[in-house]
């Protein structure tokens, strides 16, 4: 039996994680519009992200080591794109105040939350390979879990502390940092890897 290459288990592995990411934005972003949640709007949108991040990476394996620096500098911008939809988010639930539902709330993030362990624990074994790519998928999934436990948490205050809007906003600015923090990490690494290929 012939093992399969690194590269080929890496591309089976962030297919994967990819179509899980889809399916659960699918799932997240209904329930966060239904009860209009700030946070789940924006960890909705990160897993649509994460989504195109991963096909990426399937699709770039191949490429030489300039070209892997180059999307990882485009994957760097993409990581941006859902901090950049949530800060649209909070700006109207500010003038808004809503509460979003907080049972809904605090179920979905668990879901997520489960979503995001597998990706992260299928990721995890390739997070040092092939550079900036990889590194961006296991960032993602890694924040995304951070993020969830933030959703849950808000949701619990929400349900037994602190009626109010104020939790889930919280939450969602947390994420668009997370997301900022995990585009500069990962154009740093690809600025490496285009130093290194130079």
């Amino acid at each position: 039996m012939v093992e399969a290459s690194p590269d080929a288990a890496l591309r089976r592995a962030v297919i994967a994680v990819a179509l899980l990411n889809l399916a659960y934005f699918g799932v997240e972003f209904t329930v966060g519009w239904r009860i209009g949640s700030v946070s789940l709007f924006a960890d909705s949108v990160d897993f649509l992200e994460d989504a195109a991040v991963n096909l990426l990476i399937a699709v770039a394996l191949g490429w030489s080591v300039a070209a892997r620096a180059r999307l990882g500098m485009a994957l760097a911008a993409i990581l941006l794109v859902p901090g950049l939809a949530t800060v649209a988010a909070i700006w109207h639930q500010f003038s808004v105040q809503a509460v979003p539902e907080p049972v809904q709330l605090t179920v979905t993030g668990m879901g997520a939350l489960a979503v995001n362990l597998t990706c992260g624990f299928i990721l995890a074994r390739f997070r040092h390979h092939s550079g900036s790519l990889t590194r961006a998928a296991f960032l993602s999934a890694r924040n995304d879990a951070f993020a969830n436990l933030a959703i849950i948490a808000a949701g619990a205050v929400s349900a037994l502390a602190w009626h109010s809007a104020w939790p889930d906003l919280i939450v969602g600015i947390g994420i668009a940092a997370l997301n900022a923090d995990a585009a500069r990490e990962v154009w740093q690494a690809a600025r490496r890897e285009r130093e290194a290929a130079a």
